[in-house]
């Protein structure tokens, strides 16, 4: 069966410089081996089916897959298949909101300055990191264990640890990383700075381990973290994707009652079809 399908880059308003997502935008009748198939050779970070939604009060449901495996929830998925739906003729139910039906839940959207946004999800375990752990991801990111200014969970889905560096320069530095963990790894600019923080995203793929050029839900749940503890103030910019030589940029912001939103450009680079 023909279905439309984009692609689209994400945390950018460039193409070709941020973190692109593939987005089936038909997905009715596929089954999870035909999308986990699809996914796989994409070999993008995440592919994206869209479906009609079962919540009444979503407006679209998506399915997200990795080359290896489905997704409750993940970021850049989350804004670059609401882009692609819009883009389609997607009329959401109410006006400047959208809502998102995933694996997570209910996801809700919405038109900002920065791009489309969307309100962090719940995290799903937070807290300090162990002593022991701490030491290991210090030898695995190939640090002197005192380079880890603190490190805590933030999975918020994908099952990340965050790790804060006293320096993006630090960040930038690091090479040659071996993980079995989905480690998310930051340090601030000086005062001042265009970007509040580096970020970078290492996470494990066929037996390697892989960087991700921009990622949503990392930036989101990092946020909560780096709000919380006071070493961020909102709004601020992340940059992420430097060492990979793209140049992503998610916005962050927060509302009075403590709500985060994840922000950044969205932008088609592909368009057509696809047999499924």
């Amino acid at each position: 069966m023909i279905r439309p399908f984009s692609q689209v880059d994400v945390f950018t308003a460039v193409p070709y410089r941020g973190n692109p997502v593939a987005v089936v935008l038909d997905g009715d009748g596929l089954t999870a081996e035909q999308m986990q198939r699809f996914a796989n050779w994409t070999n993008l970070s995440e592919t994206t089916f869209v479906l009609p939604p079962g919540d009444p009060g979503a407006d679209y449901r998506v399915r997200i897959f990795t080359p290896v495996a489905e997704l409750p929830f993940a970021g850049h998925p989350t804004l670059g298949s609401c882009h692609a739906w819009l883009e389609a003729g997607g009329t959401p139910r109410r006006a400047g909101v959208i809502v998102q039906e995933c694996g997570a839940g209910l996801v809700t959207l919405r038109h900002t300055p920065d791009g489309l946004a969307f309100a962090a999800p719940p995290v799903l375990r937070d807290g300090p990191v162990d002593g022991e752990l701490q030491a290991r991801i210090a030898d695995e990111l190939g640090l002197d264990h005192s380079a880890i200014v603190d490190a805590s969970w933030a999975d918020n889905g994908p099952g990340w640890v965050a790790v804060l560096l006293d320096s993006a320069d630090a960040v930038l530095a690091i090479k040659n990383v071996q993980t079995d963990l989905d480690l998310g790894v930051a340090g601030p600019y000086p005062a001042g700075s265009p970007a509040a923080f580096e970020v970078r995203a290492f996470f494990p793929k066929d037996g390697v381990t892989a960087e991700d050029p921009v990622t949503g839900s990392l930036n989101a749940s990092l946020a909560a973290w780096l709000l919380r503890t006071g070493r961020a103030t909102a709004p601020y910019m992340a940059s992420q994707g430097t060492a990979l030589g793209r140049s992503g940029r998610v916005h962050i912001s927060q509302e009075a009652d403590g709500a985060i939103w994840v922000a950044g450009g969205t932008v088609t680079c592909v368009t057509g079809q696809v047999q499924l």
